[in-house]
């Protein structure tokens, strides 16, 4: 396809794609003369990534531009290469340690990670952004008085596990290895969203059975405060 097949497709203008490939974010087309290349279903896959990436991910340039030569790196095997990809997303800050609520929470979640039997992610904590966001996580509750943060999560890691199961079967299902990790890239960009929003919705749906939902007369919704003024 020529690009303004290629912009029709994906509903991204021609100087947006032109930008993409002046960046390294989307390969070069297949050059026809001078003046003109052509552009196929790999390309418009890998439009449709960056796209999410970008607009919805709010990714800046330079990282998407990185996540992507991960993505393209067959020198790595997959566990790397899945890896190597999704470490390069936005991560959170590295924690401070010197605080005595993070050096006290490293030993709970080792503890955690050992009595789950995630024996790979205790070898990988040194340098995985999620090993970082769990203990920075953890820390936040500790200083919030909550001294047994590691035991409430339990589980939740447990449930965790089966869904990243489920995640690898869907990866698997792709035919290309570019695919599946690209897949395992969207899914951190799309489907953590989409999973906090279900987990909110699961909890308003679950406190309006349990504790029930009070209605004005003409069908709106009351508040608690409401309820309580009323």
């Amino acid at each position: 396809m020529r690009l303004a097949e290629l912009s029709k497709r994906s509903g991204v203008s021609t100087a947006t794609i032109k930008f993409y490939l002046r960046e390294g974010l989307l390969p070069p087309g297949r050059q026809i003369n001078a003046s003109t290349a052509e552009y196929d279903e790999e390309h418009l896959r890998r439009l449709r990534l960056v796209r999410a990436m970008i607009q919805v991910g709010r990714i800046p340039v330079a990282t998407v531009r990185e996540v992507l030569g991960h993505i393209d790196d067959h020198s790595l095997g997959r566990s790397l290469r899945l890896g190597a990809a999704l470490w390069a997303l936005p991560q959170v800050r590295e924690p401070d340690e010197e605080d005595e609520h993070i050096r006290g929470v490293r030993q709970e979640v080792d503890a955690l990670l050992e009595r789950l039997g995630w024996t790979n992610a205790l070898a990988l904590r040194t340098i995985s952004p999620s090993y970082r966001s769990l203990v920075l996580a953890l820390a936040a509750f500790r200083r919030l008085g909550y001294a047994d943060s590691a035991d409430i999560v339990i589980p939740y890691a447990e449930l965790m596990q089966r869904m990243a199961d489920l995640d690898l079967d869907l990866m698997e299902a792709h035919p290309t290895e570019e695919e599946r990790v690209e897949f395992a890239v969207l899914g951190a960009v799309l489907m953590e969203p989409a999973l906090t929003a279900l987990h909110r919705i699961a909890q308003e749906e679950q406190t309006a059975r349990r504790y029930g939902l009070a209605h004005e007369p003409d069908g709106r919704l009351l508040t608690d405060s409401q309820r309580l003024e009323s």
